[in-house]
């Protein structure tokens, strides 16, 4: 009996998760921290340690969401994008699933220190307002650097499984295209100067990605044989 919960369904389960956090990340960003300067270089630190004392829970159930679920959501879909691109060199699979867990750990790893914040500044704020906002400063500032403030490594991770997609054909060239270029949105945040924008396009891409990814998965889940795979190489070694 064919089982229903097959690697490539839960991985496509699992991109839609991620495209979702993304959503709740962004509404969220724009309805309540966008005002205090939340993600740019002119944020009013006072005002969001003011914001998150208050709420804590708000403030803890967004970053659980953004990073944490979203941690543990891509790791089951970089395994289930390894199955599929078995099509590929095993080489080039190997490197992609590096790539990915590494990504979800210091997404993982960025989230949980979010919360510390959170929970530290909160009870810091009772008695000294003025430290506790500049112990979430700190603190935000190793966040940012795990991940919250760039996307290298998720850029990477992303053209490079669209990359190989498309190449050996395990994924529509659609998604691969708009894969490539969220993950070089994704790699431009390195650059200062267009950092913030180049962040904004990786994430309204990444989240067209996931969903394009969880469709194509969860309907189209069938990963390649290692029968077609051996075909596809050797088509390929035969061309001229």
């Amino acid at each position: 009996m064919k089982t229903i919960f097959t690697l490539q369904r839960l991985g496509g389960l699992s991109a839609l998760v991620c495209g979702a956090t993304y959503l709740i990340g962004f509404a969220f960003l724009i309805t309540h921290l966008a005002p205090m300067g939340y993600g740019t270089a002119d944020i009013d630190t006072r005002a969001v340690v003011a914001f998150s004392a208050a709420s804590p829970s708000i403030f803890i159930a967004w970053n659980t969401a953004i990073y944490i679920i979203n941690a543990l959501a891509l790791a089951v879909l970089v395994a289930a994008l390894a199955q599929r691109l078995s099509c590929a060199p095993p080489s080039c699979a190997a490197v992609t699933k590096g790539i990915g867990f590494i990504w979800a750990g210091l997404l993982l790893a960025a989230g949980m220190i979010a919360n510390v914040a959170v929970e530290q500044a909160g009870e810091l704020y009772r008695t000294d307002p003025e430290a506790a906002a500049t112990l979430w400063h700190i603190l935000h500032s190793v966040e940012l650097g795990l991940g919250g403030g760039n996307e290298i490594v998720g850029g990477v991770w992303i053209a490079c499984v669209s990359s190989a997609g498309w190449i050996r054909r395990c994924l529509g060239k659609r998604t691969a295209c708009l894969g490539a270029l969220t993950g070089a949105s994704g790699i431009l945040t390195l650059i200062p100067m267009i950092g913030d924008a180049a962040g904004a396009v990786f994430g309204l891409g990444a989240i067209a990605w996931f969903i394009a990814i969880g469709v194509a998965l969860v309907f189209r889940h069938e990963a390649p044989t290692p029968q077609a795979s051996m075909a596809v190489h050797t088509a390929q070694g035969s061309k001229p």
